[in-house]
This record gives C-alpha cells, structure tokens and sequence, in this order.
C-alpha cells in the first residue's frame, strides 16, 4: 500500500519548497535505516507493522480498515516532522532523495547536502 505525500518547506537547503511523492512503509524503514547508518541522529520509531492486521478472519479491513490508515499516516508523518526538524538530518542526501525525487535510488551513494 503506498501513500502520497505532500511536502512544503521554507528551509533554504532543500532545493524545492514544495513537493508530492508516493512512499511504501519499506521505504520510512529505508529511510530510518539509513539516517542512523549514516548520521549521528537518534532516530525517532515508525508506527508498528500491522502484522496482526493482516491476519484472516478479523471483523475489520485488516490493513485496509480506514482508522488504521489514518493511525498510521500521523504516525509516518509525525515521525518524518522529528527527523526532517533535525538540523543534521536536514544535511542527509537519503532524507532530500525521500522527500523530493520521485522514487528513491537504494543503491544511491550517501553523502552531505551543501547549502548553496
């Protein structure tokens, strides 16, 4: 299941002040994963992966209920709020990749974001 997500912001070292992009939970695990490969961040949780969701027989949609879409969306969105707040995570090429290129090159080479 992926979601689009708009991005506005008036940083100066993000090369675009609005953006929309469609990200899977695989990506924020990515995208976790690599800021505290790569930074000295202490990186916030995700929301939990739903396994139980996805079991049969459950007198709801499962993964696909409403409630927990929404649950989860806040969840994603206040844990991209902690990390794109931070100013060192703010200088992370993985971060920029996942909030304004279309689709995130995993095999992308990490590196620091210059301010111009």
């Amino acid at each position: 299941m992926t979601q689009r997500g708009q991005t506005t912001t008036n940083l100066p070292i993000f090369k675009l002040k609005e953006s929309s992009v469609r990200r899977r939970y695989s990506d924020f695990e990515w995208l976790r994963a690599e800021l505290e490969r790569e930074s000295k961040v202490v990186v916030p949780p995700l929301p939990g992966k739903a396994l139980f969701r996805q079991l049969p027989f459950r007198g709801d949609d499962g993964i696909f209920d409403d409630s927990f879409i929404e649950e989860r969306r806040q969840g994603l969105e206040q844990f991209l709020n902690k990390v794109a707040g931070h100013p060192l995570a703010q200088n992370e090429r993985c971060l920029h990749m996942f909030l304004q290129e279309e689709s995130v090159d995993k095999n992308y080479t990490p590196s620091k974001i210059r301010q111009a």
